[in-house]
């Protein structure tokens, strides 16, 4: 019996940890009948659990293979988390349909789609956690401006077409292809209104300082898109400050927060600074670098932990010092108690052994061109188009805005 229990345990663990077979055979789109009136098509829709709550229009033939023009509908694009759907230009472009795109908006989708699907990015945890966050899709270069994606005034609201459209297009293939359908695989307890639309340009021609995408590694003349699993935006007032010192105390007085997930569980802040903001600090002489740092450095909460505290936390526990400290989870952390004080080496930051509220500077955020990876997606026919993953990008008036990320995303594909 125990030869036998264990035979099956090897058997479970084997299949549980090898790499899933590759596609040997693209599936073939399947053609659904359904009702003419566009009133009736809606409540069709909803009932196949393809709609996101919002009108949609019909993906027809003849709609879907205007969106494709002369590409291969069968052609692979991605494998969409957690339920391993397979999404092909023509599964793509019938989601387009249905979110009111148009064969311009396309390159855009489809990139998108390719950096969420990088195993960096994690897209199972943004598909599956109940924390409210779905993927941001920001674009750079001439195709932003080219398709009126904007990037000013109410850029994360409504207004604008391409904004709208090519963000819900992305929401819907993640539902429709990866199988993150709300309230089952998508277990968000609240989620938050960007889960129909997140789509944004940054404002180059307003902006201090190197853009998103070349800050990345890329061309300042390449079309980027970069993808980041975020919450909503949390508004960030100051009318008055005229000096970097004075703004960054507002910045991270609103990112020190204790019930947040980027100071509960860790991940990267994502900060868009209105015009006037980035241009204040700018004039002082900082680059994007030295606010980051800046902000990095600022963005810590006072918690008084005593040693009582320290032996009743559970492991994997939030770990800080008695001084004004970063609060940040240890996870697979380790954790020591030297002099009475916690230190701690975290992998992801380099061999830092050092009183945790005085953690140095991640450099990790800082990406490098060489960490880039270009996956050429010219044979979908499409122009030379980027698609990157995660971040100051600068955004509206005498405020800025701040955003929770949930997974650390590194990667980039090249159209």
């Amino acid at each position: 019996m125990r030869k036998r229990a264990e035979g099956i345990v090897d058997a479970v663990v084997k299949a549980l940890t090898r790499d899933p077979a590759p596609v040997t055979a693209t599936p073939a789109a399947e053609t659904v009948s359904g009702p003419d009136d566009l009133d009736a098509f809606q409540e069709f829709v909803m009932t196949q659990g393809w709609g996101d709550g919002l009108p949609v229009l019909p993906a027809t033939r003849p709609r879907v293979a205007r969106i494709l023009g002369r590409r291969r509908a069968d052609e692979v694009v991605a494998t969409l988390a957690p339920r391993q759907g397979i999404a092909t230009l023509e599964t793509i472009a019938a989601n387009a349909a249905l979110a009111g795109a148009g064969p311009e908006h396309l390159p855009v989708i489809v990139a998108a789609l390719r950096a969420l699907a990088e195993p960096r990015f994690n897209l199972f945890a943004i598909q599956t956690t109940p924390h409210p966050c779905t993927p941001l899709v920001i674009v750079n270069g001439p195709i932003a401006r080219r398709l009126g994606i904007s990037g000013g005034p109410n850029a994360l609201g409504n207004g604008s077409r391409s904004n709208a459209v090519i963000g819900r297009a992305v929401r819907l293939v993640l539902q429709n292809v990866g199988g993150a359908k709300p309230g089952s695989t998508d277990r968000a307890t609240q989620g938050h209104p960007g889960k129909f639309s997140y789509c944004v340009a940054e404002n180059e021609e307003a902006s201090p300082w190197e853009p998103l995408s070349a800050e990345r590694g890329f061309g300042r003349d390449e079309s980027t898109v970069t993808v980041c699993g975020s919450e909503g935006p949390h508004n960030v007032n100051d009318h008055g400050s005229s000096s970097p010192e004075a703004l960054l105390r507002a910045l991270v007085g609103t990112a020190a927060t204790t019930g947040s997930n980027n100071i509960y569980l860790g991940g990267e802040p994502l900060v868009i600074l209105g015009p006037e903001h980035a241009q204040t600090i700018a004039a002082a002489g900082w680059s994007k670098s030295d606010f980051k740092r800046a902000f990095w450095e600022g963005a810590r909460v006072p918690l008084d932990v005593t040693e009582e505290h320290l032996a009743d936390l559970p492991a994997g526990a939030l770990v800080v010092d008695a001084d004004l400290a970063l609060l940040r989870p240890f996870g697979q952390q380790r954790v020591e108690a030297r002099d009475g004080l916690a230190h701690g080496v975290d992998p992801a930051l380099g061999a830092v052994a050092a009183r945790v509220g005085r953690a140095p500077w991640p450099e990790r955020t800082d990406r490098a061109p060489s960490e880039s990876v270009h996956l050429s997606n010219r044979k979908y026919g499409f122009e030379p188009l980027t698609c990157a993953q995660t971040p100051a990008l600068p955004g509206g008036g005498g405020m800025s805005r701040m955003m929770r990320l949930s997974c650390l995303s590194r990667s980039s594909s090249t159209f």
